[in-house]
């Protein structure tokens, strides 16, 4: 557009065109070409602006995802930690289970190994003041005098849960 109008305005200026009509329609030609090349450079402008709206856009959003990356990746980090930990505590655990269930009979070993299949992986609950905290229902009072009527090394059980029913101090017997 810039050649043409530069072009025509050479044309112009040369005196080459003589004709009135000629020089009429070539001057209104160039203001055409001027206004349209004003016209063009506007858009430029306004899509060179767009596009730094937007490349602000884009940076600030990947500042934010690295942000959240680097969030996610220390979550990663201590979820990994602590997975550790537990992995550590439940071969303990297991270990401390392993010795504790070579000393209980291997009739309770089963019962209890039932149970706790059944339950939700909680075979034995403790009575704690006249509550199972397996259920957390408190036994009636015949149950109660049962429990305490029965012998310390008898195996009682929950009769809500079915639970085995561990005797403390705390039972409230």
């Amino acid at each position: 557009m810039r050649q043409r109008a530069a072009r025509d305005q050479q044309r112009l200026d040369s005196g080459a065109v003589t004709s009135p009509k000629d020089l009429s329609n070539l001057q209104h030609e160039i203001a055409s070409l001027a206004k349209r090349q004003g016209d063009l450079e506007d858009v430029v402008l306004e899509v060179m602006e767009r596009r730094e709206a937007a490349q602000e856009r884009l940076n600030e959003l990947t500042e934010r995802v690295a942000s959240v990356q680097s969030k996610i990746d220390d979550a990663t980090a201590r979820r990994a930690a602590a997975f550790e930990e537990i992995d550590g505590e439940a071969a303990s655990v297991t270990k401390e289970r392993e010795v504790v269930a070579a000393s209980v009979p291997a009739d309770l070993l089963k019962l209890y190994d039932k149970l706790r299949g059944q339950q939700g992986g909680i075979g034995a609950a403790k009575l704690y003041a006249r509550t199972c905290q397996g259920c957390r229902q408190e036994l009636a009072i015949t149950e109660l005098s049962e429990i305490r009527a029965a012998a310390p090394d008898t195996v009682v059980r929950c009769e809500n849960c079915r639970r085995i029913l561990v005797r403390t101090a705390e039972s409230g017997l």
